[in-house]
């Protein structure tokens, strides 16, 4: 009909795009947070203290395990810290904290396996966020880099 107008939808972009930064935003500062977390997580492992031995005692399982545990958490809380490798820890600490859940709630206290739980849920966040980096990684380690845009990925 003429003279009526038809509303016209608002651009979606322009009221995302700021949803979006401010939630990239927050999982970066929940990457820090995790990172220092599983950081002091590793070390309590990887020096034995007193409270990691007992624990891993009541699960039957030797220091080696502890150790083996300890250096995964750090290497985990490194690569979350890297821009490029951020993705590819989250995915590998899906498996981690998910098998430190199932060990809460088997081995040792199960209202403790919520911490974990919670965590494997950040960092499938974190994975989902990171994953054209993720992908541009996959593509520089195949040989692909420069098709795929190798000097983007490295951005924040």
């Amino acid at each position: 009909m003429y003279g009526t107008t038809t509303p016209v939808p608002s651009d979606a972009r322009g009221v995302a795009a700021p949803r979006r930064r401010m939630a990239s935003a927050a999982l970066t500062g929940a990457r820090y947070a995790l990172a220092l977390f599983l950081g002091f997580s590793a070390v309590a492992k990887l020096v034995a203290h007193d409270s990691a031995v007992a624990s891993f005692g009541r699960m039957g399982w030797g220091s080696g395990a502890m150790y083996a545990i300890g250096g995964l958490e750090l290497a985990g809380a490194v690569a979350l810290l890297v821009p490029l490798l951020a993705g590819v820890a989250a995915v590998a600490l899906v498996g981690l904290l998910a098998g430190a859940a199932v060990v809460q709630l088997t081995l040792l206290d199960p209202p403790n396996a919520v911490m974990p739980a919670v965590l494997v849920v950040l960092v499938v966040l974190i994975a989902r966020e990171r994953r054209e980096r993720t992908a541009h990684l996959l593509a520089l380690l195949r040989g692909r880099g420069r098709e795929a845009g190798a000097g983007q990925w490295m951005k924040r």
